[in-house]
Protein backbone atom coordinates (compact mmCIF):
# COMPACT_ATOMS: atom_id res chain seq x y z
CA UNK A 1 0.00 0.00 0.00
CA UNK A 2 1.33 3.68 -1.07
CA UNK A 3 0.50 7.06 0.32
CA UNK A 4 -1.32 7.53 -3.43
CA UNK A 5 -3.41 4.16 -2.94
CA UNK A 6 -5.67 6.46 -0.30
CA UNK A 7 -9.81 6.22 -0.78
CA UNK A 8 -10.56 10.03 -2.74
CA UNK A 9 -13.61 11.51 -3.83
CA UNK A 10 -13.67 13.31 -7.23
CA UNK A 11 -15.01 16.37 -4.50
CA UNK A 12 -12.57 15.82 -1.10
CA UNK A 13 -8.81 16.50 -1.74
CA UNK A 14 -6.66 13.01 -1.23
CA UNK A 15 -6.93 11.77 2.73
CA UNK A 16 -3.27 11.86 4.55
CA UNK A 17 -2.54 8.78 5.51
CA UNK A 18 -3.65 8.07 9.69
CA UNK A 19 -0.80 6.86 11.66
CA UNK A 20 -1.38 5.18 15.09
CA UNK A 21 1.42 5.61 17.70
CA UNK A 22 1.50 2.58 19.66
CA UNK A 23 2.99 2.50 22.90
CA UNK A 24 3.31 1.94 26.85
CA UNK A 25 2.81 -1.81 27.35
CA UNK A 26 3.21 -4.78 29.69
CA UNK A 27 6.69 -5.07 29.69
CA UNK A 28 9.40 -3.66 31.95
CA UNK A 29 10.56 -0.92 29.61
CA UNK A 30 6.85 0.43 29.72
CA UNK A 31 8.45 3.95 30.32
CA UNK A 32 11.11 4.26 27.76
CA UNK A 33 8.69 3.19 25.33
CA UNK A 34 6.46 6.37 26.65
CA UNK A 35 9.57 8.26 25.97
CA UNK A 36 10.10 6.95 22.38
CA UNK A 37 6.66 7.79 21.44
CA UNK A 38 7.22 11.74 22.65
CA UNK A 39 10.28 11.77 20.18
CA UNK A 40 8.29 9.92 17.24
CA UNK A 41 4.90 12.39 17.68
CA UNK A 42 6.92 15.23 18.20
CA UNK A 43 8.99 14.28 14.71
CA UNK A 44 6.18 13.06 12.61
CA UNK A 45 5.05 15.41 9.54
CA UNK A 46 1.78 16.46 10.56
CA UNK A 47 1.21 18.24 6.98
CA UNK A 48 1.85 14.30 5.13
CA UNK A 49 0.33 11.80 8.33
CA UNK A 50 -2.47 12.49 10.67
CA UNK A 51 -1.35 10.66 13.99
CA UNK A 52 -3.55 9.07 16.38
CA UNK A 53 -1.67 8.15 19.56
CA UNK A 54 -2.65 4.82 21.45
CA UNK A 55 -1.82 4.09 24.92
CA UNK A 56 -1.01 0.64 26.33
CA UNK A 57 -1.49 0.29 30.01
CA UNK A 58 1.05 -1.70 32.40
CA UNK A 59 -1.91 -3.94 32.69
CA UNK A 60 -2.87 -4.60 29.43
CA UNK A 61 -5.93 -1.42 28.21
CA UNK A 62 -5.40 0.10 25.00
CA UNK A 63 -6.23 3.74 26.20
CA UNK A 64 -6.73 7.05 23.64
CA UNK A 65 -4.06 9.74 25.33
CA UNK A 66 -3.17 12.86 24.83
CA UNK A 67 -1.03 14.01 21.97
CA UNK A 68 1.32 15.62 23.90
CA UNK A 69 5.18 14.95 23.09
CA UNK A 70 6.42 17.01 26.52
CA UNK A 71 4.54 15.33 28.89
CA UNK A 72 6.29 11.99 27.37
CA UNK A 73 10.03 12.85 28.57
CA UNK A 74 12.21 11.31 31.58
CA UNK A 75 11.22 13.89 34.52
CA UNK A 76 13.65 13.91 37.75
CA UNK A 77 15.29 10.63 36.83
CA UNK A 78 11.68 9.18 36.56
CA UNK A 79 9.99 7.62 33.40
CA UNK A 80 6.36 8.71 32.28
CA UNK A 81 3.53 6.06 31.82
CA UNK A 82 0.30 5.83 29.79
CA UNK A 83 -1.87 5.92 32.66
CA UNK A 84 -0.65 9.84 33.31
CA UNK A 85 -1.42 10.33 29.51
CA UNK A 86 -4.92 8.55 29.03
CA UNK A 87 -7.81 11.02 28.44
CA UNK A 88 -9.68 8.55 30.74
CA UNK A 89 -9.17 6.16 33.59
CA UNK A 90 -11.39 3.44 31.97
CA UNK A 91 -11.40 4.11 28.14
CA UNK A 92 -10.25 2.11 25.86
CA UNK A 93 -9.41 1.67 22.05
CA UNK A 94 -10.73 -1.26 19.55
CA UNK A 95 -8.63 -2.15 16.81
CA UNK A 96 -10.63 -3.53 14.18
CA UNK A 97 -10.23 -7.56 13.95
CA UNK A 98 -11.88 -7.74 10.23
CA UNK A 99 -9.64 -6.72 7.57
CA UNK A 100 -12.09 -5.44 4.88
CA UNK A 101 -12.73 -2.76 8.52
CA UNK A 102 -9.69 -0.49 9.62
CA UNK A 103 -12.28 1.81 11.93
CA UNK A 104 -11.25 2.46 15.72
CA UNK A 105 -13.63 2.80 17.77
CA UNK A 106 -13.35 4.23 21.33
CA UNK A 107 -15.58 3.36 23.99
CA UNK A 108 -16.16 4.37 28.04
CA UNK A 109 -18.92 2.77 30.59
CA UNK A 110 -21.83 4.23 30.04
CA UNK A 111 -21.84 6.29 26.63
CA UNK A 112 -21.75 5.48 23.21
CA UNK A 113 -18.72 3.86 21.26
CA UNK A 114 -17.69 6.28 19.13
CA UNK A 115 -15.84 5.91 15.58
CA UNK A 116 -11.94 7.53 15.36
CA UNK A 117 -11.87 6.40 11.65
CA UNK A 118 -9.43 4.35 9.68
CA UNK A 119 -6.11 3.44 10.58
CA UNK A 120 -3.50 3.11 7.50
CA UNK A 121 -0.25 2.55 9.06
CA UNK A 122 0.36 1.11 12.75
CA UNK A 123 3.66 2.91 14.40
CA UNK A 124 4.19 0.65 16.92
CA UNK A 125 7.16 1.35 19.39
CA UNK A 126 6.48 -0.76 21.74
CA UNK A 127 9.68 -2.67 24.05
CA UNK A 128 10.10 -6.02 25.10
CA UNK A 129 7.07 -8.73 25.52
CA UNK A 130 3.60 -8.32 24.24
CA UNK A 131 4.46 -5.42 21.51
CA UNK A 132 8.09 -6.02 20.47
CA UNK A 133 8.10 -10.09 20.36
CA UNK A 134 5.71 -10.78 17.46
CA UNK A 135 2.29 -10.74 19.97
CA UNK A 136 1.03 -6.86 18.53
CA UNK A 137 2.24 -8.01 15.06
CA UNK A 138 0.48 -11.21 15.16
CA UNK A 139 -2.47 -8.84 15.96
CA UNK A 140 -2.34 -6.57 13.36
CA UNK A 141 -1.59 -9.13 11.09
CA UNK A 142 -5.48 -10.49 11.65
CA UNK A 143 -6.71 -7.05 11.46
CA UNK A 144 -5.09 -6.15 7.95
CA UNK A 145 -3.40 -3.43 9.48
CA UNK A 146 0.23 -2.38 7.84
CA UNK A 147 2.94 -1.38 10.51
CA UNK A 148 6.16 -0.33 10.67
CA UNK A 149 9.08 -3.36 11.60
CA UNK A 150 9.03 -6.90 11.22
CA UNK A 151 6.54 -9.35 11.49
CA UNK A 152 5.83 -11.98 13.71
CA UNK A 153 8.43 -14.28 13.37
CA UNK A 154 11.21 -11.72 13.08
CA UNK A 155 9.88 -9.98 15.82
CA UNK A 156 9.83 -13.19 18.14
CA UNK A 157 13.55 -14.22 17.06
CA UNK A 158 14.48 -10.87 17.79
CA UNK A 159 13.04 -10.84 21.45
CA UNK A 160 14.75 -14.42 22.25
CA UNK A 161 17.73 -14.03 22.81
CA UNK A 162 18.33 -17.91 22.95
CA UNK A 163 16.73 -18.39 19.19
CA UNK A 164 18.49 -15.18 17.68
CA UNK A 165 21.54 -16.75 18.83
CA UNK A 166 20.67 -20.33 17.27
CA UNK A 167 19.65 -18.53 13.77
CA UNK A 168 22.44 -16.20 13.97
CA UNK A 169 24.86 -19.07 14.44
CA UNK A 170 22.89 -21.13 11.35
CA UNK A 171 23.86 -18.60 9.33
CA UNK A 172 27.43 -18.30 10.42
CA UNK A 173 27.43 -15.41 12.16
CA UNK A 174 29.65 -15.83 15.28
CA UNK A 175 28.37 -15.11 18.77
CA UNK A 176 29.90 -15.42 22.08
CA UNK A 177 29.15 -18.35 24.59
CA UNK A 178 26.27 -19.02 26.47
CA UNK A 179 23.93 -21.53 28.31
CA UNK A 180 20.32 -21.10 28.23
CA UNK A 181 17.85 -22.15 31.77
CA UNK A 182 15.01 -23.16 31.20
CA UNK A 183 11.38 -22.01 33.23
CA UNK A 184 11.54 -26.15 33.64
CA UNK A 185 15.01 -26.89 33.91
CA UNK A 186 15.22 -24.21 36.99
CA UNK A 187 11.65 -25.22 38.54
CA UNK A 188 12.26 -29.33 38.09
CA UNK A 189 16.01 -29.36 39.36
CA UNK A 190 17.37 -25.95 40.34
CA UNK A 191 20.37 -27.25 41.82
CA UNK A 192 21.31 -29.16 38.72
CA UNK A 193 21.06 -26.09 36.44
CA UNK A 194 22.94 -24.24 38.91
CA UNK A 195 25.48 -26.65 38.68
CA UNK A 196 25.32 -25.88 34.82
CA UNK A 197 26.11 -22.23 35.34
CA UNK A 198 28.93 -22.92 37.90
CA UNK A 199 30.72 -25.39 35.22
CA UNK A 200 29.92 -22.93 32.57
CA UNK A 201 31.84 -20.47 34.23
CA UNK A 202 34.59 -22.65 35.75
CA UNK A 203 35.38 -23.34 31.43
CA UNK A 204 35.00 -19.77 30.33
CA UNK A 205 35.64 -17.60 33.61
CA UNK A 206 34.13 -15.21 35.68
CA UNK A 207 32.34 -12.39 35.37
CA UNK A 208 29.20 -13.53 33.76
CA UNK A 209 26.35 -11.78 32.52
CA UNK A 210 23.17 -13.33 33.92
CA UNK A 211 20.24 -11.91 31.49
CA UNK A 212 16.42 -12.04 30.87
CA UNK A 213 15.94 -14.19 27.94
CA UNK A 214 13.38 -11.88 26.51
CA UNK A 215 13.44 -8.40 28.39
CA UNK A 216 15.68 -5.30 26.76
CA UNK A 217 16.91 -1.85 27.55
CA UNK A 218 19.51 -4.17 29.91
CA UNK A 219 16.78 -4.41 32.15
CA UNK A 220 17.12 -7.76 34.79
CA UNK A 221 21.08 -7.82 33.14
CA UNK A 222 23.11 -8.62 35.96
CA UNK A 223 27.44 -8.68 36.04
CA UNK A 224 28.04 -11.32 38.44
CA UNK A 225 32.27 -11.76 39.67
CA UNK A 226 31.55 -14.58 41.78
CA UNK A 227 29.31 -16.89 43.43
CA UNK A 228 28.75 -14.95 45.61
CA UNK A 229 26.17 -13.20 43.59
CA UNK A 230 24.78 -15.87 41.24
CA UNK A 231 21.94 -16.21 43.52
CA UNK A 232 20.77 -12.45 43.33
CA UNK A 233 21.63 -11.96 39.91
CA UNK A 234 19.26 -15.22 38.62
CA UNK A 235 16.40 -13.76 41.19
CA UNK A 236 16.68 -10.91 39.63
CA UNK A 237 17.11 -12.23 35.89
CA UNK A 238 14.00 -14.40 36.46
CA UNK A 239 12.08 -11.39 37.66
CA UNK A 240 11.22 -10.19 34.61
CA UNK A 241 11.57 -13.81 32.68
CA UNK A 242 11.34 -17.18 33.59
CA UNK A 243 13.72 -18.01 31.05
CA UNK A 244 17.39 -16.65 31.65
CA UNK A 245 20.65 -16.65 29.92
CA UNK A 246 24.12 -16.88 31.23
CA UNK A 247 26.52 -15.43 28.84
CA UNK A 248 30.70 -15.15 29.41
CA UNK A 249 32.15 -11.94 29.37
CA UNK A 250 33.71 -10.88 26.17
CA UNK A 251 36.89 -8.83 25.94
CA UNK A 252 36.39 -5.92 23.17
CA UNK A 253 35.25 -2.69 22.47
CA UNK A 254 30.73 -2.53 22.26
CA UNK A 255 29.96 -1.57 18.54
CA UNK A 256 26.50 -0.99 17.25
CA UNK A 257 24.80 -0.54 13.74
CA UNK A 258 21.44 0.43 12.55
CA UNK A 259 19.69 -0.98 9.56
CA UNK A 260 17.02 0.99 7.80
CA UNK A 261 14.72 -0.50 4.65
CA UNK A 262 14.75 1.61 2.13
CA UNK A 263 13.06 1.25 -1.09
CA UNK A 264 15.95 -0.79 -2.84
CA UNK A 265 16.26 -3.10 0.47
CA UNK A 266 18.16 -2.81 3.72
CA UNK A 267 21.02 -0.02 4.66
CA UNK A 268 23.55 0.16 7.36
CA UNK A 269 24.00 3.25 9.00
CA UNK A 270 27.83 4.52 10.30
CA UNK A 271 28.31 2.14 13.03
CA UNK A 272 28.78 3.74 17.11
CA UNK A 273 30.86 2.88 19.16
CA UNK A 274 29.80 2.57 23.46
CA UNK A 275 32.69 3.44 25.31
CA UNK A 276 32.78 1.75 28.92
CA UNK A 277 30.29 3.65 30.93
CA UNK A 278 32.60 5.75 34.33
CA UNK A 279 30.08 5.15 36.71
CA UNK A 280 28.57 2.23 35.60
CA UNK A 281 29.45 -1.37 35.78
CA UNK A 282 28.82 -2.08 32.02
CA UNK A 283 26.08 -0.59 30.18
CA UNK A 284 22.92 -0.56 31.81
CA UNK A 285 19.23 0.95 32.07
CA UNK A 286 20.77 3.82 34.12
CA UNK A 287 23.80 4.64 31.63
CA UNK A 288 21.43 4.37 29.04
CA UNK A 289 18.52 6.39 29.62
CA UNK A 290 19.09 7.94 33.02
CA UNK A 291 22.74 9.48 32.90
CA UNK A 292 22.76 9.82 28.96
CA UNK A 293 26.27 8.14 28.69
CA UNK A 294 27.58 9.06 25.41
CA UNK A 295 28.37 7.35 22.47
CA UNK A 296 31.30 7.47 19.66
CA UNK A 297 29.32 8.91 16.42
CA UNK A 298 30.79 7.32 14.15
CA UNK A 299 32.91 4.76 15.77
CA UNK A 300 36.80 4.95 15.85
CA UNK A 301 37.28 2.25 13.07
CA UNK A 302 39.38 1.48 10.08
CA UNK A 303 37.85 1.99 6.50
CA UNK A 304 37.63 -2.00 6.66
CA UNK A 305 36.35 -2.30 10.10
CA UNK A 306 33.65 -0.05 9.54
CA UNK A 307 32.61 -2.03 5.91
CA UNK A 308 33.20 -5.50 7.71
CA UNK A 309 30.44 -4.21 10.44
CA UNK A 310 28.06 -2.87 8.38
CA UNK A 311 28.26 -6.06 5.98
CA UNK A 312 27.02 -8.36 8.90
CA UNK A 313 24.36 -5.49 10.29
CA UNK A 314 22.75 -5.94 6.93
CA UNK A 315 23.43 -9.89 6.98
CA UNK A 316 21.93 -10.25 10.42
CA UNK A 317 18.72 -8.14 9.42
CA UNK A 318 18.46 -10.90 6.71
CA UNK A 319 18.97 -14.04 8.94
CA UNK A 320 16.28 -13.32 11.08
CA UNK A 321 13.95 -12.25 8.24
CA UNK A 322 13.45 -8.70 9.74
CA UNK A 323 11.92 -5.36 7.77
CA UNK A 324 12.00 -1.59 8.06
CA UNK A 325 14.14 -1.56 11.43
CA UNK A 326 17.11 -2.98 13.54
CA UNK A 327 20.06 -2.16 15.48
CA UNK A 328 22.72 -4.14 15.93
CA UNK A 329 25.11 -5.04 18.57
CA UNK A 330 28.58 -6.80 18.45
CA UNK A 331 31.52 -6.69 20.17
CA UNK A 332 35.00 -6.07 18.18
CA UNK A 333 37.47 -8.56 20.09
CA UNK A 334 41.30 -8.20 20.77
CA UNK A 335 41.90 -10.41 17.63
CA UNK A 336 39.78 -8.28 15.34
CA UNK A 337 36.81 -10.53 14.86
CA UNK A 338 33.48 -8.96 15.31
CA UNK A 339 30.88 -10.99 17.40
CA UNK A 340 26.98 -10.12 17.28
CA UNK A 341 25.42 -9.87 20.78
CA UNK A 342 22.35 -9.73 19.58
CA UNK A 343 19.98 -7.52 17.28
CA UNK A 344 16.79 -5.29 18.55
CA UNK A 345 13.99 -5.13 15.94
CA UNK A 346 12.22 -1.97 17.60
CA UNK A 347 15.40 -0.20 19.32
CA UNK A 348 15.35 2.34 21.52
CA UNK A 349 14.18 5.48 19.55
CA UNK A 350 14.45 8.56 22.20
CA UNK A 351 16.53 11.30 20.72
CA UNK A 352 19.30 10.03 22.60
CA UNK A 353 19.33 6.42 21.77
CA UNK A 354 21.72 5.06 19.46
CA UNK A 355 19.79 4.29 16.35
CA UNK A 356 19.33 7.78 15.57
CA UNK A 357 22.41 9.09 16.27
CA UNK A 358 23.62 6.96 13.63
CA UNK A 359 21.94 7.65 11.25
CA UNK A 360 21.81 11.58 11.47
CA UNK A 361 25.79 10.53 11.05
CA UNK A 362 24.90 8.98 8.13
CA UNK A 363 22.88 11.61 6.69
CA UNK A 364 19.32 10.90 7.81
CA UNK A 365 17.63 13.49 10.35
CA UNK A 366 15.24 12.22 12.83
CA UNK A 367 12.06 13.30 11.06
CA UNK A 368 13.44 11.40 7.73
CA UNK A 369 14.05 8.18 9.81
CA UNK A 370 10.67 8.29 10.68
CA UNK A 371 9.00 9.28 7.41
CA UNK A 372 11.38 6.39 5.76
CA UNK A 373 9.58 4.00 7.93
CA UNK A 374 6.26 4.91 7.85
CA UNK A 375 6.31 4.89 3.87
CA UNK A 376 8.24 1.19 3.84
CA UNK A 377 5.29 0.11 6.10
CA UNK A 378 2.61 1.35 3.60
CA UNK A 379 4.21 -0.23 0.48
CA UNK A 380 4.72 -3.41 2.61
CA UNK A 381 1.52 -5.68 2.43
CA UNK A 382 0.31 -7.41 5.51
CA UNK A 383 -0.17 -11.57 5.29
CA UNK A 384 2.85 -13.84 3.83
CA UNK A 385 5.48 -12.02 2.23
Amino acid sequence: MSTENLSQSPEQPPRKPRVAVVFGGRSSEHGISVVTAGAVLAAIDRTKYDVLPIGITSDGRWALTADDPDRMAITDRRTPNVAQLAESAEGTVVLPVDPANREVVYSEPGSVPKALGEVDVVFPVLHGPYGEDGTLQGLLELSGVPYVGSGVLASAVGQDKEYMKRVFTSFGLKVGPYVVIRPREWERDEPGARKKIVDFAGEHGWPLFVKPARAGSSIGITKVDGLAGLDEAITEARRHDPKFLVEAALTGREIECGVLEFEDGPRASVPAEIPPPSAHAYYDFEAKYIDSTPGMVPAPLTEEETAEVRRLAVEAFDAASCEGLVRADFFLTEDGEFVINEINTLPGFTPISMYPQMWQATGVSYPELVDTLVQAALRRPTGLR
